[in-house]
């Protein structure tokens, strides 16, 4: 395969993602903590064009033929590392420009295409993934979306060839998700021509093989006569004198992805190569890291369909009690649940990578919604996977072992869940706070502002008796659907309820902001997975032909009533003073509980 080589037609092209502009318009997630369906953002469920199609088969052939010939995921496990020749094989399928722009030598690429691909090379290999994620969601995503033209056109050409390769660098031995712990600096020259940077970053994957870092330091200014430290972000010479890297760090999984420290000490980086404004960096990182957990959303459902598969061919041939474990019905549950749960990660991410390619739409719970899913999806395939396969799936041998390993970290990637879940909360509870907080103002002057009390309370018994309905959901699930637009409805006012009672006081309720985000994702999920069987009824040419889709939404929806049922309740009735009082003993004793009878 020459170094010439391309094998993603450019084809296919698409309107580049736009910011978000959640002021007008808002996110879906966020209406439903309002008691709101906004079915404009799920439906029509999105769908790739057919030149979008058909470029993407050619991409994954070609993909799966690289993959066949030179990818051995056991070999690079063992090793710890991938040869520098598939790293280049890689390149030389054109897929490091996947996203950027052909205006700078890229594919510009959809997000439901990106993240397809992303998913397929997820599945060849969760190490080369992290590699091929690490360079393009978030290493260079930060050019492309807040560059100015000048660094666009000087980095971006040579990060879609692969000449260079992108790291991220945010994480520090001191600050993780709270990237305002962060103690990295850059310090202004006198002649005001370049930054001196100095800090440590943890964690970097693509360290050692990166030409370009986008790192996160804070920079003092004056404001209002005071000195105040605002993060910012810089594009660095991963070569520059004053770096250095951190031996590569031994994983339980990805072992071949390069994982290391980058130390940075008195690093010049030149004012030119600054990103955005000093103290916009804070809103970069979180820009680049909310489109970039699509991809991790997409390999991990393509990651439990792949282990799975494993599964299914091996409960199929191996027999106990004269006949394959597969006919077995408590094998069986487990493959249905994995099945329904991945078709419904498939959707949520289908309608956020939407949301993306639409442009101006506020895709950040969505797409947080869609990793928290998947990322846990992923985790249990592997250890149902295992289960499955019984002793031998212990076995290094098999590869179910390592499934296992490399999906774990998911869980922890470029936000933790449960980082993500209180992130899902806080912001969902945004707006209701607002609508709250003109009320608050109201009742300082009353006398002047029975208008706004009154709107307020007729509006809140409107609320009250007003669900809000599904309009575009195939009839044959009248039933799901009404279920879920009920719930929906009893989300709102129990969150307007929660605000009302703790106002400010709820950033601290955690317990409470997981059942909130848990009910989000599940209702999230719930109505994208509604919106694709409604697609595909009409795509088929009718209810009997998408049977297998009904029956995901026959399965899954229920399921994810349940749940979200269950977290609304308990938004009224719980039990989390003892939680706390239970976890403060043990905290304080470093036991877990009271000791066995056998040990009093």
């Amino acid at each position: 395969m020459g170094s010439s080589t391309r094998l993603i037609p450019a084809a296919v092209t698409s309107n580049q993602p736009h910011l978000a502009d959640p002021d007008h318009n808002p996110s879906f997630i966020k209406s439903l903590f309002l008691g709101e369906i906004r079915e404009d953002l799920i439906s029509p469920f999105p769908e790739l064009s057919t030149e979008e199609r058909e470029s993407l088969s050619m991409i994954l052939d070609s993909i799966r033929a690289f993959a066949a010939e030179r990818v051995d995921s056991a070999k690079f496990d063992h090793d710890g590392a991938f040869p520098d020749g598939v790293r280049q094989g890689l390149h030389e399928l054109g897929v490091m420009g996947l996203s950027i722009p052909e205006q700078y030598g890229g594919f510009g690429a959809s997000a439901k295409v990106y993240n397809r691909v992303f998913a397929e090379i997820g599945a060849t290999d969760p190490a080369l993934c992290v590699y091929f994620g690490a360079h393009q969601s978030i290493g260079c995503k930060g050019i492309l979306l807040f560059g100015n033209e000048e660094q666009k056109q000087r980095y971006l050409p040579r990060c879609a060839s692969g000449e260079i390769v992108a790291a991220f660098c945010l994480t520090e031995p001191g600050s993780g998700s709270d990237a305002q712990a962060m103690k990295t600096t850059a310090v202004l020259s006198e002649d005001g021509t370049h930054y001196l940077l100095s800090g440590t970053k943890i964690w970097i994957s693509n360290a050692g093989y990166a030409d370009l870092f986008t790192v996160f330091a804070k920079v003092s200014i004056d404001v209002d006569g005071k000195r105040k430290d605002r993060v910012t972000a810089f594009i660095v010479d991963a070569h520059a004198p004053g770096i250095s890297l951190g031996k590569v760090e031994s994983k339980m999984g990805i072992k071949a992805s390069d994982t290391r420290a980058v130390f940075f000490d008195k690093v010049h980086v030149p004012v030119g190569d600054r990103l955005g404004e000093v103290g916009q960096g804070f809103r970069i990182a979180l820009e680049v890291l909310n489109s970039g957990r699509l991809g991790l959303a997409t390999a991990s459902a393509r990651g439990a369909r792949h282990i799975m598969r494993e599964a299914l061919a091996y409960a199929k041939q191996r027999e106990q009690f004269g006949r394959a474990i597969g006919s077995f019905e408590i094998i069986q549950r487990k493959f249905a649940v994995a099945a329904v749960e991945c078709y419904a990660a498939d959707s949520g991410a289908m309608i956020a990578a939407g949301m993306v390619d639409h442009g101006g739409v506020d895709f950040s719970l969505e797409t947080a919604a869609c990793k928290v899913f998947a990322s846990e999806l992923a985790f249990r395939a592997s250890n149902e996977a295992l289960q499955i396969a019984g002793g031998i799936g212990y076995s290094k041998e098999f590869p179910y072992e390592q499934a296992v390993r490399d999906s774990r970290i998911n869980l922890i990637f470029e936000g933790t869940n449960e980082i993500l879940r209180a992130l899902i909360a806080l912001m969902g509870l945004q707006q209701a706070g607002e609508r709250l907080k003109a009320l608050g103002d109201a009742f300082k002057d009353p006398i002047h502002s029975l208008g706004a009390i009154g709107s307020y309370l007729a509006g809140r018994a409107k609320r009250q008796v007003t669900r809000p309905e599904f309009t575009n959901v195939d009839v044959a699930f009248e039933q799901e659907a009404g279920s879920i637009a009920k719930l929906v409805h009893d989300f709102g006012l129990a969150v307007e309820t929660l605000v009302l009672k703790y106002g400010k006081n709820i950033i601290e309720k955690q317990f409470l902001q997981e059942r909130m985000a848990n009910t989000a994702i599940d209702l999230f999920l719930a109505t994208a997975v509604l919106a694709r069987a409604t697609w595909e009824i009409g795509r088929l040419g009718g209810v009997d032909a998408a049977q297998e889709h009904v029956d995901c939404v026959r399965v899954y929806v229920p399921m994810a009533a349940r749940r979200a049922r269950r977290n609304i309740r308990g938004l009224r009735r719980h039990q989390d003073a003892r939680l706390k009082a239970i976890a403060e003993r043990s905290l304080e004793s470093g036991e877990l509980g009271p000791r066995p009878p056998t040990d009093e």
